[in-house]
């Protein structure tokens, strides 16, 4: 998050005084990524989500199915909460059409070239086949499959680490040297801030409503253990990692009254498919764009979107960005998001990661208390 903030002020101060030369030469390494970003999605969605399905698929217990289905309904209605909110306060404060009629505004700093890298499949037919491979592969019982995109994840995984995020940071100093360059940043960083403070609230907001659904089911205050989840919530703010925090998301749980084999189940299976906070961030980010830049905001459309972002969430864990990186597909395919939409989507992401993370690994919490809670009801469940 630090490398973006920074990326994103040199982006604008430099976009004062650089040449156009510079600008141009930014623009270009801008549109070389992009193309390597449009290849890659494809292969983020089979190398993540191929392995995740099949591996929940192979594993049997009802806790398991309990505590994925609650993950699943949890980052369902944190996407539909963020909707009602972003259709209700978004239009008050952000400028409608306002990117849209920036796009045209302004001096155009074209790129000196570009290079064309065609992705091996288009977005919906990766899908499509990682939940084929995903469930087949659970059917059968195929180790070797298993093994074998197991480690093609480990490639895409490394290929995300070492190389899209890395270049991420001068990715967003581009993007914004050419907005500061061509005079379209001061109503886009505005916008920018305004939708930071009022997702930071609906996470906030978000959190109290999770743990008075799992008060009401385990009958305990949920006021208390959310305030008994605060170190978790405080690591998270820090790490930026789900799996990284694991260990203090486990002693917040266990405090809070849930029993230790419960916690010790549930805390690092939610901190691996359960994106509550990171479902709202999007959802809400998407939904401010499609306002700056005019388009349709439907809710069916979205509630498809939120549907399948629930999905594609799983496969995001332990990868830095991971979650925004896997949404770029369903983006594109479902939203109709460009190469610069979705970049500017990475750039509002990545600049709030940890409060999306600190949402995620608190609500682990909350699943956990209503786990323990139905547990306690049925001892043979698991």
């Amino acid at each position: 998050m630090v490398k973006v903030l920074i990326a994103i002020v040199l982006g604008i101060i430099c976009g004062q005084f650089f040449p156009g030369w510079a600008i141009r030469t930014g623009n270009t390494f801008s549109a070389v990524f992009n193309q390597l970003l449009r290849f890659f999605i494809p292969l983020i969605i089979i190398g993540l989500v191929t392995p995740a399905i099949a591996d929940f698929g192979s594993r049997a217990g009802k806790m398991l199915l309990i505590t994925v289905g609650l993950a699943y309904l949890f980052t369902v209605c944190s996407g539909l909460f963020a909707y009602l909110f972003s259709v209700g306060l978004f239009p008050h404060v952000l400028n409608k059409g306002a990117l849209s009629a920036l796009e045209n505004a302004g001096q155009d700093f074209t790129p000196f070239f570009t290079v064309e890298i065609p992705p091996v499949a288009d977005v919906m037919t990766a899908l499509v086949l990682s939940f084929l491979l995903g469930i087949g592969i659970a059917v059968t019982g195929s180790r070797k499959l298993l093994s074998a995109f197991a480690e093609f994840k480990n490639i895409i995984v490394l290929g995300i680490n070492k190389v899209i995020i890395p270049f991420l940071p001068p990715y967003i100093f581009c993007l914004f040297l050419d907005m500061a360059a061509s005079g379209k940043v001061g109503p886009v960083l505005g916008s920018f801030l305004a939708v930071v403070g009022i997702i930071f609230g609906m996470t906030m907001l978000l959190l109290v409503l999770q743990f008075c659904v799992a008060g009401i089911v385990a009958h305990r205050n949920p006021f208390k253990m959310l305030w008994g989840m605060l170190p978790a919530y405080m690591t998270a703010l820090g790490t930026a990692s789900s799996a990284a925090t694991i260990p203090v998301t486990l002693r917040s749980t266990i405090s809070n009254g849930v029993r230790e084999d419960v916690a010790g189940f549930t805390v690092p299976l939610c901190a691996t498919i359960h994106m509550s906070g990171s479902t709202l961030k999007i959802t809400s980010c998407a939904i401010a764009l499609m306002l700056m830049f005019d388009m349709p905001v439907d809710f069916l459309t979205l509630l498809g979107f939120i549907m399948m972002l629930g999905v594609t969430m799983v496969a995001a864990p332990g990868v830095p960005g991971g979650s925004i990186m896997a949404a770029l597909g369903i983006l594109g395919s479902i939203l109709g998001f460009d190469a610069s939409q979705q970049a500017l989507m990475i750039t509002l992401y990545i600049a709030m990661d940890s409060f999306g993370t600190a949402c995620n690994v608190t609500g682990d919490g909350a699943i956990s208390l209503i786990v323990d809670r139905i547990a306690g009801k049925n001892q043979n469940i698991a």
